[in-house]
């Protein structure tokens, strides 16, 4: 058994828990559609699927039996460490500041998005400068402050006073700033460029 979820099975799973505990019984495939915002039954089948395949659901002999194994889900949960992590939602120009002015709220994430809750900070993403990269709007980024920036990796920057999310790129000894959308023009600094942090992982808000 893989010892993972994605994340659309694992709000599927979320869904089914949730459901029961309020009705006392699973949902149909009709109300899980619905409450997904999709159109056929082939989308929510295949996550089922895929949670059966996984050892976190099973079907029994009733209309909506759906039975789930927490057991597995508890075990999966005990591997990985929990932590809070701050949203921030923006940088200020000196750099990350981990304090209430700043502070969007928290989220809880394991320790397979973040190595550590001292180091990492989550970061809303405005625009679509970074679609290329699998990074959108509203996406929320984990940026490790204390990880040694290198070419190629995304990074949160201070450049000229701004604050950016692009990717460190680095051309006959020098670095830049280059974007992961063609409409968006790369950035070269013109006095300073200052990394403050590296992106280490994405979360990706379904609605």
């Amino acid at each position: 058994m893989e010892n993972y979820l994605t994340e659309k099975q694992e709000a599927v799973y979320n869904f089914i828990e949730e459901y029961q505990m309020a009705h006392g019984k699973s949902p149909t495939i009709k109300e899980m559609r619905e409450h997904f915002g999709v159109s056929s039954d082939n989308s929510i089948l295949k996550h089922l699927k895929g949670l059966i395949e996984k050892g976190f659901i099973e079907k029994d002999d009733t209309p909506r039996g759906i039975k789930l194994l927490n057991v597995v889900r508890e075990r999966l949960e005990g591997t990985s460490q929990q932590f809070k992590l701050p949203i921030l939602g923006f940088i200020p120009a000196g750099g990350a500041v981990l304090s209430e002015e700043y502070m969007e709220g928290y989220m809880e994430v394991g320790s397979d998005i973040a190595d550590s809750s001292k180091n990492c900070f989550l970061l809303e993403v405005t625009g679509n400068s970074m679609i290329n990269a699998g990074i959108h709007e509203g996406d929320l980024v984990v940026v490790d402050m204390k990880r040694e920036p290198r070419a190629e990796d995304i990074v949160v920057a201070l450049i000229d006073g701004g604050n950016t999310l692009k990717r460190l790129v680095k051309k006959d000894g020098k670095f830049y700033l280059q974007a992961e959308n063609p409409e968006y023009k790369d950035i070269y600094p013109a006095n300073s460029l200052e990394v403050q942090g590296v992106v280490v992982s994405m979360i990706r808000k379904y609605y």
